[in-house]
């Protein structure tokens, strides 16, 4: 009797076991991607620089999320946007800086367009026949800030901080000198005619000259 017991005993219980969780091959993927996909979106984040408005006479050379803009050859922007402006005398392009060039938004800041071009100081942006126009720019000293600037029609004669000095020079008339026309010491080169302007009479010219 106590045998038979024991057996109805045994019958009637029921064996319990633990399943362990786990996760299965297929999710592991989706998961990966996602995890990869949040860390490209907060680097992009954390690299994005400042936006700034520049305004043209035109939008020649100037394309949406193609032209660069470029410090000492390095692209530091991209043209975001293209757009006549509300009273469709220039137009303004949309530029953002990389976090690097955050000097570029000084209030004294400089951009213009750079193409190839033929002035009294020869040839210029003869690259640009292969890489296509982009715009450069030259970072200021202000302490101001500015989200908006307005475009130089031509290049600077002077960029990047070059050491020298600036000299006023009179004259009768402007003759054949322009912007960027070469100054020679001994049939060298020391420097460049970098503006010019009528005297306040109008009956000579001032002409500054950075050697």
């Amino acid at each position: 009797m106590g045998q038979q017991t024991d057996e109805r005993e045994g019958a009637g219980q029921v064996e319990v076991r633990t399943r362990r969780w786990s996760v299965s091959l297929v999710w592991i993927v989706p998961i990966v991607a996602v995890l990869v996909g949040i860390s490209l979106v907060v680097h992009n984040w954390l690299q994005e620089g400042p936006s700034i408005q520049v305004t043209f006479k035109t939008g020649q050379g100037l394309e949406a999320n193609k032209t660069a803009v470029k410090y000492r050859n390095v692209v530091i922007g991209q043209v975001s946007e293209v757009e006549l402006s509300q009273a469709q005398k220039s137009v303004t392009a949309t530029i953002k800086l990389v976090k690097q060039a955050e000097n570029f938004t000084r209030q004294d800041s400089l951009f213009w367009v750079v193409r190839p071009r033929i002035g009294a100081g020869g040839v210029t942006g003869i690259d640009t026949l292969f890489s296509g126009d982009f715009i450069g720019a030259d970072a200021g000293q202000s302490d101001t800030r500015a989200k908006t600037f307005t475009g130089l029609e031509t290049p600077p004669p002077i960029t990047y901080g070059e050491p020298g000095k600036r000299f006023n020079l009179h004259a009768s008339d402007l003759g054949s000198l322009g912007v960027g026309s070469p100054v020679y010491y001994r049939k060298i080169q020391v420097g460049q005619v970098v503006s010019y302007a009528l005297d306040a009479n109008g009956k000579g010219v001032n002409v500054e000259v950075f050697v």
